[in-house]
């Protein structure tokens, strides 16, 4: 008898290499949703739970090379959740993809902000599969790829914009600065730059948009150094969400700048005291000061420019 049943339950036992996620949702619909998001990006689902029941998940150690979660709203259960991910990416290097509406950032990203968990924002079905995919390749001795053409050319495009950021920062050692050493020089002292001329300079670059094909001029990482910088001038902090916008490019891709910023030194967290949902951006000392130089040498060479 308990031979027979052994088999029985080998009978039902499916295997697969295909890489194993684990998803949580805030409700039904959520959850079948993710479900074809990661079945499109050719992963097998471990387990799918509630939000609300997601730490009992990871506490049971549900084996999974993915964790995916697709929050609608925020709440204390998600706070515990993203909490883990995070301390699970810090110690387990555990690859994980949160994909949420933009009214969201701020509270994902306070919490969940290593470079192991990826940040999606209002990013459709098949960008999330293609994420999943690539999220998936890390933890697998295969490449998940998802189904159909149109989903091979979401994951080509993402693979390609994930690699151009890389190749930025390539050239620094893991946690260097990006500055030139030509920041330290005092030349330039008694040169002031106003919040103004930055924000004047902020407008101009916007627009260029209006003559020309936006992304051709894709260039986060300036655009938010001088928005960082401005704000720094008018004493104001920058939300993440605020910074996203500034830098002109979708919040899914910008966020990938700001933590990419923030592990080589230019950017520093700052956490709200009075709200554990948010955190403020700034420039690091180092980075204010080449801004300060490098504002005031254009100003010298150039004062109607600025």
């Amino acid at each position: 008898m308990a031979l027979a049943f052994a088999h029985q339950v080998l009978e039902m036992i499916h295997y697969s290499d295909e890489p194993a996620v684990l998803l949580f949702g805030d409700s039904e619909e959520g959850l079948v949703r993710a479900r074809r998001a990661a079945e499109r990006a050719g992963c097998r689902v471990a387990d799918a739970a509630l939000i609300s029941a997601s730490v009992q998940r990871l506490d049971a150690q549900v084996s999974a090379s993915t964790i995916f979660v697709a929050p609608e709203q925020e709440s204390p259960a998600l706070d515990l959740v993203l909490d883990r991910m995070e301390a699970m990416a810090r110690t387990e290097r555990r690859m994980s993809v949160v994909a949420a509406p933009a009214a969201m950032t701020d509270a994902i990203v306070a919490r969940a902000f290593d470079s192991q968990v990826h940040h999606l924002i209002d990013e459709s079905e098949e960008r999330q599969s293609a994420c999943l995919a690539l999220a998936s390749a890390f933890r697998s001795d295969r490449v998940a790829e998802p189904r159909g053409a149109a989903g091979m050319a979401v994951l080509a495009q993402l693979s390609e914009e994930a690699a151009r950021i890389a190749d930025t920062l390539a050239s620094l050692s893991e946690g260097e600065l990006v500055v030139s050493p030509a920041h330290q020089n005092d030349e330039h002292e008694g040169v002031e730059v106003s919040a103004g001329q930055v924000r004047a300079i902020i407008r101009a670059r916007r627009m260029r948009d209006q003559f020309f094909r936006g992304e051709i001029f894709a260039d986060p990482a300036f655009d938010m150094l001088l928005d960082l910088y401005a704000a720094r001038l008018e004493g104001h902090k920058v939300a993440v969400s605020s910074l996203c916008i500034a830098a002109a490019v979708p919040a899914t891709t910008a966020l990938r700048w700001i933590k990419q910023l923030t592990d080589r030194g230019l950017f520093v967290r700052q956490a709200d005291p009075q709200d554990g949902r948010r955190i403020y951006i700034d420039l690091s000392e180092a980075a204010a000061k080449a801004m300060a130089n490098y504002l005031a040498a254009v100003q010298r060479i150039a004062p109607t420019v600025i």
